[in-house]
């Protein structure tokens, strides 16, 4: 049992779960995450959202925090992905930070898929670094949609 505290939308039936993650700023309720939860809970998806640790000692504590290290983050996915298993019914994602993480365990994990709400290209104001190498390698299906004004990198 996952120590990871889910909030869940939509049908237990549905054919697929879409596992989402915050991203690095705002928790798994805030506005954006509610209205995209919801979206999809009504277009009869099953939807489950968590919190890494960072933001669960920040909701408890009320401290802002930088996001745990890659690895927390990575292994805070795969306890999700098991608790909501079995992965080829799971598609994992989230706002920015979070769908980037779930682009990192997509394939090792084999889940269904994974989709991410405005990916962090880049960081702000830094082009030249790009995040995107391991976007090279994945076999899973993906969608990434991004916004013109993101400044973690616009649709080019």
């Amino acid at each position: 049992m996952s120590d990871v505290a889910l909030c869940l939308n939509g049908p237990e039936d549905a054919p697929l779960t879409v596992a989402l993650a915050h991203g690095a700023g705002a928790p798994m309720d805030s506005p954006f995450m509610e209205e995209a939860a919801t979206g999809l809970a009504e277009r009869g998806w099953r939807v489950a959202r968590f919190e890494f640790p960072y933001m669960e000692r920040r909701r408890a504590d009320g401290k802002k925090r930088p996001p745990d290290k890659q690895a927390t983050l990575l292994a805070t996915w795969r306890e999700v992905i098991a608790e909501l298993g079995p992965a080829e019914r799971v598609v994992v994602g989230g706002k920015s930070m979070g769908g980037r993480m779930a682009s990192l365990v997509a394939d090792e994990a084999g889940v269904a898929g994974w989709v991410c709400f405005g990916y962090p290209f880049h960081p702000p104001g830094k082009p030249e670094k790009l995040r995107i190498d391991q976007l090279r390698q994945l076999v899973s299906p993906a969608l990434i949609l991004q916004g013109e004004r993101d400044p973690f990198g616009n649709r080019e």
